[in-house]
C-alpha cells in the first residue's frame, strides 16, 4: 500500500509539473524568444479589464489563472539595500558625490544590484513576495541641492546639474546591469521636478520656476538619466508653477514623453495623488485625479488610487478599457525586461544567493567608497598621525560611536558596522591606551565628559556634527523640530562648548570630525582644533575608513559637492526656486568653503600637456589634457576638476562644472588627464524662442583645484 501511495504521489507531481508548464507556455507572453512589446500585447489581450486595474498599484496581487506571482514594486536603494534586514551599507549619496570618482560609485551600484538579486532570489524561494525584496529601486535621488538647508539633500548628489548628471548615470548604470536582454535590477530617477524641500510644505508646496532655470538647473540631470536608459522616473508630490507633477502636462507629456522620447515607465511618489484632491486641492475627487494620471501618462500609482478608481473613471467616461492598457504597458514591459514573468529563472542573475549579501569583497568596496568620500578642511600638520608620536588618545564626541551617524536615511543594517571609536582603536593597535568618552549631547550646554581625560591623553578625535534623526525626511528625522530641513548652519551650540572646552583644557592635538549630510558652519569649530576630516555619512564601513585616513594608510581626496555658506544669510529665501544668488554657479559672495574644495597630505603642480583650441563651433569637442605632478610625499588621488566661464550674457552662470576627473598619482610621480567638454554642453536655454541655444562670444577653459582658485586657464572663442 505505501508503494502505491508513492507512485501515486509521482504520478501526480508529474501532472502538476506538466499542467504548469503547459499553463506557463502556451501564452505568447511566456515566448521569451518573442520582443518585449509583443509579448506584453499578448499578455493585455489575455488579461481582464479588472485584472489589469489590480496591477496598477505597487502591491500588485497574484493572477493565479495565468500563474503570474503577487510582487511588490516598492524598494530601495540609495547606498545599499534599505529595509529589508541584512545588506551592506554603502556612504551616502551626497558622500558619494563628494568621491569625485564615477567608476567607484558604478561598482557600488553593481554590488547593491548583485544583492537586490540574491536577496529576491531567496526570497521567492521562500514563496515570500513582500515589500522591500523586489527588484525596482526608487532610486537614485537626483533633484539638485539647491539650498543647504533641505534635510533630504543628503540623498542627493549636490548642487551641480552636471555632477548630479554624471554620479547619476553611472549609478544607473551599474544597478541595471550590462546584459543585453535583461534588467539586472530596475532604476528610477526621481523626484520629477523641482523637488527640494521645504519638507513641511512637500505635500502643498508650488514651486515656482522659470523656464530658464528648470531646464538648465532642475531637468538637467532627469534628462541626462532617460538617455542613458534609466528604466522609471518617479514624479514628485508637488507642483510645479501650478500643476501637480503628477498629473501635470507639462512635465509628464509636453517634455517627458514628447519631447523626451521617454517609453518607460512612470511611477508617483507613495501616496502623491491623494495631496492631489486633498491638500493641493487642484482637482476635486479621487476619482477624477486617477482619470487625470492615467491621461498625463502615470503606469504606476505607489498607493491604491488607481486600483481602486480606475474603474469608477471609466465608469463615469473619464477613461476607457483602452486607457488602461497604455498606463499598464510600460510597467507589464519593465516586469520582462527583470525577467519576472519567465517560465523558468534562465537569466544569469538568477544564481545570485546568500553568499552575494554583504560578502567580504563588497565590504571592502564600502571601505574603498568611504575613503574616498571623506574631505580634510583643514590641517595644520597633525594629520596623518604619527603612531610613534602618540602613546595615548580619546575617542570623543556626541557621534564617535553612533550607528546612526554611519548610515544616513534609507539604510540597510548587518553585523559588520564599525564606529568611528571602533575603527580608531583598532588601527591604534594594543601598543596605544585609546580611551572612549561620549563628552556631550546635541542639547545639554552645561555638562561635558572627557575634558580631564583629554588632558590625560596625547591626541583627542572629537567626532561630532549632524546625525540623520537631526535632518532628513519629513518624519524620520524624529529630533528635528523642522520636519527633518535645518533653520540654521550652525552646529548644536552644545557641540561647539564642547570643543571649545577642549581646547581650553590643553594645547595637545584636538582633530575634529564632522558629520553630515549637508553643509555646516564648521568655523565656528574651526579655532579649537589642528584638523577638521567631513565625513559625511560614511556607510557600514565609516570607522575603518576614517582611521586609514587619519593614520595616513589612504591620502584625503574627497571634494565639496556643495558650497559651505558662512551662514543662512548669505541665502534666498528656502521656498525660492529660482536660481538666482544660490550654489557657486549663481552665488557672488565668499563662501566659508567653496564648491569642489578638498586638502591632501600631498601637493600637485599642474601643467598643459594639451591646450584647448582657440576656436570652435557648435559641433566640436573641447579636447584638453592636463599633466600633474605629485611634488609631496604621499601617494595619493587628485580630483581635476574644469570649469567654464561664459561670455558676458545676462543670466549666465558665473562658471560651471564641465568635465572632472579622479585618478592616482604615485608620490614623486605624475599622471596625464585627459578630458572632453562637447560644445553643445555648453547650450543655454533661450526664453524668447524657447530653445537651446549656444551665445557666440568668449569662453574660459578654467583648470582649478576647486570653483574658486583656478591653476590654469585658457580663453577660446564659438563662433
Amino acid at each position: 500500500m505505501m508503494k502505491i501511495n508513492k507512485r501515486f504521489s509521482f504520478i501526480l507531481l508529474i501532472i502538476c509539473f506538466v499542467q504548469t508548464g503547459f499553463a506557463q507556455t502556451k501564452f505568447p507572453f511566456r515566448d521569451t524568444s518573442l520582443p518585449y512589446d509583443q509579448r506584453v500585447k499578448n499578455l493585455l489581450q489575455t488579461l481582464t479589464l479588472e485584472e489589469k486595474i489590480s496591477l496598477l498599484g505597487y502591491v500588485s496581487p497574484g493572477i493565479d489563472r495565468l500563474q503570474i506571482p503577487a510582487y511588490n514594486w516598492w524598494n530601495e536603494a540609495l547606498h545599499g539595500l534599505a529595509r529589508s534586514g541584512e545588506a551592506t551599507v554603502f556612504p551616502q549619496a551626497i558622500g558619494m558625490a563628494a568621491s569625485f570618482n564615477t567608476p567607484l560609485l558604478n561598482q557600488v551600484a553593481s554590488a547593491i544590484s548583485t544583492e537586490g538579486r540574491a536577496k529576491y532570489n531567496v526570497a521567492i524561494a521562500m514563496n515570500r513576495h513582500n515589500q522591500y525584496m523586489g527588484l525596482n529601486f526608487w532610486t537614485p535621488n537626483i533633484n539638485i541641492f539647491r539650498d543647504p538647508r533641505w534635510g533630504r539633500g543628503q540623498e542627493t548628489y549636490g548642487e551641480d546639474p552636471f555632477l548630479t548628471a554624471n554620479m547619476g548615470v553611472a549609478f544607473i548604470k551599474g544597478l541595471q546591469g550590462d546584459d543585453p536582454h535583461f534588467l539586472k535590477t530596475a532604476a528610477c530617477a526621481k523626484h520629477f521636478a523641482a523637488h527640494s524641500g521645504p519638507e513641511a510644505l512637500r505635500h502643498s508646496f508650488n514651486a515656482v520656476v522659470d523656464e530658464k532655470d528648470l531646464r538648465e538647473t532642475y531637468l538637467y540631470a532627469f534628462k541626462k538619466l532617460i538617455d542613458a536608459g534609466v528604466e522609471s522616473v518617479m514624479c514628485g508630490y508637488n507642483r510645479l508653477n501650478g500643476e501637480p507633477c503628477c498629473t501635470g502636462n507639462t512635465l509628464l507629456q509636453d517634455i517627458l514623453r514628447k519631447e523626451w522620447k521617454f517609453d518607460r515607465q512612470v511611477v508617483t511618489d507613495c501616496w502623491a495623488l491623494d495631496d492631489i484632491w486633498a491638500r493641493h486641492k487642484t482637482i476635486p475627487t479621487r476619482v477624477e485625479v486617477a482619470a487625470a494620471a492615467v491621461r498625463a501618462g502615470v503606469n504606476m500609482d505607489c498607493a491604491n488610487i488607481l486600483q481602486e478608481d480606475v474603474m469608477k473613471a471609466i465608469n463615469q467616461k473619464l477613461l476607457t478599457p483602452a486607457s488602461v492598457d497604455s498606463a499598464l504597458y510600460n510597467t507589464l514591459k519593465t516586469q520582462m525586461k527583470l525577467g519576472l514573468l519567465d517560465s523558468s529563472p534562465f537569466n544569469k542573475y538568477a544564481s545570485y544567493g546568500q553568499d552575494s549579501i554583504n560578502n567580504v569583497a563588497h565590504i571592502a568596496l564600502a571601505r574603498k567608497a568611504a575613503t574616498q568620500t571623506m574631505v580634510l578642511l583643514k590641517n595644520n600638520g597633525v594629520l596623518p598621525i604619527a603612531k610613534e608620536k602618540y602613546a595615548s588618545m580619546l575617542v570623543t564626541g556626541v557621534n564617535s560611536a553612533s550607528v546612526e551617524a554611519l548610515v544616513g536615511n534609507y539604510h540597510g543594517i548587518n553585523g559588520n558596522l564599525v564606529t568611528f571609536t571602533e575603527g580608531i582603536a583598532k588601527a591604534a593597535g594594543p601598543g596605544c591606551a585609546v580611551q572612549y568618552d561620549q563628552g556631550c549631547d546635541n542639547a545639554d550646554t552645561l555638562h561635558f565628559g572627557g575634558i580631564w581625560t583629554s588632558q590625560c591623553c596625547d591626541l583627542t578625535v572629537a567626532v561630532i556634527g549632524l546625525s540623520p534623526l537631526l535632518e532628513g525626511e519629513e518624519g524620520d528625522a524624529f529630533l528635528s523640530q523642522t520636519n527633518g530641513d535645518k533653520t540654521t548652519l550652525s552646529l548644536p551650540e552644545a557641540q561647539i562648548l564642547f570643543m571649545k572646552k577642549l581646547r581650553a583644557a590643553h594645547n595637545k592635538p584636538i582633530i575634529a570630525v564632522v558629520t553630515s549630510g549637508s553643509a555646516v558652519d564648521v568655523t565656528a569649530i574651526e579655532p579649537y582644533c589642528d584638523a577638521i576630516i567631513l565625513a559625511w555619512y560614511p556607510g557600514e564601513q565609516g570607522g575603518n575608513a576614517l582611521a586609514d585616513i587619519l593614520f595616513g594608510k589612504v591620502s584625503p581626496s574627497g571634494r565639496l559637492p556643495l558650497t559651505f555658506y558662512k551662514s543662512v544669510n548669505d541665502l534666498p529665501d528656502f521656498t525660492s526656486y529660482a536660481m538666482q544668488g544660490r550654489t557657486y554657479r549663481y552665488f557672488k559672495g565668499t563662501p566659508a568653503y567653496p564648491f569642489g574644495y578638498g586638502l591632501s597630505y600631498t601637493k600637485f603642480d599642474y601643467e598643459w600637456a594639451q591646450q584647448p583650441k582657440e576656436k570652435y563651433t557648435v559641433k566640436d569637442s573641447i579636447q584638453f589634457s592636463v599633466t600633474v605632478k605629485n611634488v609631496g610625499n604621499y601617494t595619493s588621488d587628485e580630483v581635476l576638476q574644469a570649469y567654464i566661464e561664459y561670455p558676458g550674457v545676462e543670466r549666465m552662470p558665473l562658471k560651471e562644472l564641465k568635465a572632472f576627473k579622479k585618478q592616482t598619482v604615485e608620490k614623486g610621480g605624475s599622471s596625464t588627464f585627459t578630458l572632453s567638454i562637447p560644445v553643445a554642453d555648453l547650450q543655454k536655454w533661450d526664453l524668447k524662442t524657447h530653445k537651446w541655444k549656444i551665445y557666440n562670444g568668449q569662453y574660459s577653459l578654467c583648470i582649478g583645484k576647486n570653483s574658486a582658485e583656478y591653476l590654469l586657464k585658457k580663453v577660446f572663442v564659438i563662433k
